[in-house]
């Protein structure tokens, strides 16, 4: 009977660790050759496994992309939190977010594209789009301490700014992917013969945030 309590719990070990090479492999596929290359099969193959072996864990080729693009959300809330100064102000960090959120599209292409398809996130398998929440409502939070909602019943505050800090956080992160993907593509660089996306940001964050201070 203990023989068999360790070989069950190798067996399980051994699972384990198949699910995480698996997620590996993905990993890698995606940051080297982009979304395009993600089969079952392939991911199987680089992994040293029989094609039907990530089944086993992973019932769909959607909970596989799902455990793959958690890895690419963890990743990100990593470099901003590693980047990230609690002691600035908000409007700071708000635009060191954002240049983290913009280099992570630029140098991490496949796995970006990867996290933001509507097909995963609509899915909600392996709980996606509760993973991609956080560093929103951290974004969120910071829009609030610069843009705060006015209060309607408050006849002091000034009624020019209704928006909830989600609907003006929500309306920066569209920017901000629009920046991502038009700069990748090319259109950006054609349309403002520039080579630097930060003009861009500046501006957008202008737009959502209004004019920044001037430094006394």
């Amino acid at each position: 009977m203990h023989d068999g309590i360790e070989d069950h719990q190798e067996s399980g070990a051994e699972d384990g660790g198949l699910r995480d090479r698996l997620v590996d492999v993905g990993v890698e596929l995606v940051n080297a050759e982009g979304v395009q290359a993600l089969s079952l099969r392939e991911i199987a193959r680089r992994a040293g496994v029989s094609h039907g072996a990530p089944r086993r864990h992973f019932p769909t080729h959607l909970d596989l992309l799902s455990a793959i693009a958690r890895q690419g959300f963890a990743e990100l809330a990593a470099r901003v939190d590693a980047e990230d100064v609690e002691s600035a102000a908000p409007r700071e960090r708000i635009a060191l977010l954002a240049r983290v959120y913009l280099d992570y599209a630029g140098t991490r292409r496949g796995m970006y594209e990867l996290m933001f398809r509507h097909d995963l996130l609509e899915s909600g398998r392996l709980g996606l789009r509760e993973t991609s929440l956080p560093l929103f409502a951290r974004l969120a939070g910071l829009v609030a301490r610069v843009r705060p909602a006015a209060d309607p019943a408050d006849p002091a505050d000034p009624p020019a700014d209704p928006a909830d800090p989600a609907v003006l956080a929500g309306a920066l992160w569209a920017n901000l992917h629009g920046i991502a993907q038009l700069w990748h593509w090319g259109s950006l660089r054609l349309a403002t013969a520039g080579d630097d996306p930060a003009p861009l940001l500046a501006a957008a964050l202008d737009a959502h945030l209004g004019p920044a201070e001037p430094a006394p």
